[in-house]
């Protein structure tokens, strides 16, 4: 069988907007503003910072770096640079399991912000006179299986039909279109909300340090946040970085992923908390922020119709700039691995995904009464992925990195493309080793426990 030609990014602008756009998703716009404001809003996210410096940033160049220099999906890539060792194929095979079961139920979330851009447009949501409403109003929808599944299967389709295009001509293309959309949308709700009277309790809210919300509880949070918002542990960023040219300056396009995704984080949560204090509602409805709370606060504002569809719109591109690069890591696998065409791969798992799916569409209806552990199939699967698989993951590509594969051999990878930046900033090497060798592994140890409850479980012990 002849050898296909390996797809490579057209730019560095492109792989940073794509990785970025992994990166970037509901969590930015809908779980990053309430953590931040219920953990003492600037406080908090100077912890986020600081946690982003020392695990996310230190480990989404391990994860890239390990896709670069193999030009590897996440199986094949622990396969060449071990020599075939099945222990670190299983870890990769691992994180392409998580990007299939993650897709499986983040498409069904997307289906609801895609459905409410109609909602938005239809002008329900002037029926709302408070929250309360809006959240029975919700959970109507969410229980009726054709509104559910429909939207569903209407955005893995989208999906993939981003992936089928292929690297260059669907994901990069997409994302170059894609993401200067998505900050042009925020950067006017954002102008919407700051204007509005009354939004200066809002911006205090967010961004005035309180000292005193600042626990272990809160720092864990920013531990958890700066991991799991970065896309790490689900091989994305590895097959991602897989296809970037040796000639790329890695260290650079990470911090502008970074960037991008704190910056899109801390706008958000300026366009939500300053709209929910200047129309009189309370920011502590936590996850249900988005769907019971956002929809009353659009009807109160000044110009809301227009701004409720363009804030819906803002999150279901958000949240399909995420779902092609899950979609990808299992592609780039079979097309890798298994020799298939990226057609073929895209059709077929695509399809699969949809089909695993269907029970996480359908945990608010035909199978509410259904439980495993005490959890409904969506967050049964959700807890698997997001508390297990994700932190394994990470945990064991900083362990890769530092103990097996090693800085002898990984530094020149990483110095590749960078010649200039570590001539100038030679220290920077040193501090990457040390985070990546004992800092992150910790900490995202740390993560992990918190994650299953092992950390309360320990405290209510002792």
């Amino acid at each position: 069988m002849a050898q296909i030609k390996r797809e490579q990014w057209g730019s560095k602008i492109g792989f940073v907007l794509a990785a970025a756009g992994s990166a970037i998703g509901l969590g930015n716009i809908w779980k990053f503003p309430y953590i931040a404001g219920q953990y003492g809003g600037a406080a908090f996210i100077l912890i986020y910072l600081i946690c982003t410096a020392v695990i996310g940033l230190p480990v989404l160049m391990a994860e890239t770096l390990i896709g670069r220099s193999t030009q590897k999906n996440p199986v094949g890539a622990f396969k060449k640079l071990t020599n075939g060792s099945k222990f670190w194929q299983s870890i990769g095979g691992m994180g392409v399991a998580a990007g299939f079961i993650i897709l499986s139920y983040y498409a069904v979330v997307a289906g609801w912000a895609l459905g409410y851009i109609y909602q938005a447009a239809s002008g329900v949501f002037y029926q709302f006179s408070k929250p309360e409403v809006a959240g029975q109003y919700f959970n109507g929808l969410i229980s009726d299986v054709v509104w559910n599944v429909g939207y569903f299967i209407f955005f893995m389709i989208l999906t993939m039909g981003v992936v089928y295009a292929g690297v260059k001509n669907g994901i990069e293309r997409g994302s170059k279109i894609m993401m200067p959309i998505l900050f042009l949308l925020l950067i006017i709700l954002v102008f919407r909300g700051v204007t509005l009277e009354g939004a200066s309790a809002g911006i205090r809210y967010f961004l005035h340090p309180d000292w005193s919300h600042v626990t272990g509880e809160a720092i864990l949070a920013a531990m958890g946040q700066s991991f799991f918002t970065l896309s790490l542990g689900m091989g994305a960023m590895l097959t991602y970085g897989s296809y970037m040219s040796k000639k790329d300056n890695l260290p650079s396009a990470a911090v502008s992923i970074v960037t991008l995704d704190t910056l899109i984080a801390l706008l958000a949560g300026l366009a939500i908390f300053t709209g929910v204090f200047a129309t009189g509602l309370s920011p502590n409805a936590g996850p249900g922020l988005i769907f019971h709370t956002l929809p009353v606060v659009f009807t109160k504002m000044p110009g809301g119709y227009f701004f409720s569809i363009l804030f819906f719109l803002l999150l279901t591109i958000a949240a399909l700039t995420s779902s092609i690069s899950l979609l990808e890591v299992i592609t780039a696998y079979f097309v890798d691995e298994k020799g298939w065409s990226r057609h073929r791969a895209v059709l077929f798992f695509g399809g699969l995904t949809t089909i695993f799916g269907l029970p996480s569409a359908f945990s608010y209806n035909l199978l509410a009464k259904v439980s495993f552990f005490g959890l409904n199939f969506f967050d049964f699967v959700d807890f698997v992925a997001a508390n297990i698989l994700l932190p394994v993951g990470g945990f064991f590509i900083a362990v890769f990195v530092a103990y097996f594969w090693g800085f002898k051999k990984a530094l020149p990878e990483l110095k590749s493309g960078a010649e200039k930046l570590f001539e100038k900033y030679y220290w920077t090497i040193s501090v990457w080793k040390i985070l990546v060798k004992y800092f992150a592994p910790v900490l995202i140890f740390l993560v992990f426990l918190n994650s299953i409850g092992a950390l309360k479980l320990i405290a209510d012990i002792f």
